[in-house]
């Protein structure tokens, strides 16, 4: 399964900015372990950002976004979308299988 997790600060993208360092941290456990594929600011950055995620269900994928130190800290709210791929691009037909 494929999750998209659109990530909504609550308030500013100043009130955030004191968690930014453990969020970073808690991205890139996810990328080392192969679980984020792709995560990034939105354009403009003040909405929030987004994450593509693989390889769980979805039980599994709302209770590590519960973990992120923005939703923990109630500046940010998770909305995610579960995709299951019907079409896959061969460059990332690997990713998405493992």
């Amino acid at each position: 399964m494929l999750h998209v997790l659109i990530v909504t600060y609550t308030g500013s993208e100043e009130e955030a900015a004191p968690f930014v360092r453990d969020h970073v941290g808690y991205l890139e456990r996810h990328h080392a372990d192969g679980l984020f594929l792709v995560s990034g600011q939105t354009v403009p950055s003040s909405r929030g950002g987004a994450i593509v995620a693989c390889g769980v269900d979805r039980e599994t994928i709302e209770r590590i976004s519960a973990e992120d130190p923005f939703v923990v800290n109630g500046v940010a709210t998770y909305s995610i979308t579960t995709i299951e791929p019907g079409r896959i691009h061969p460059a990332l037909a690997r990713a998405l299988s493992a």
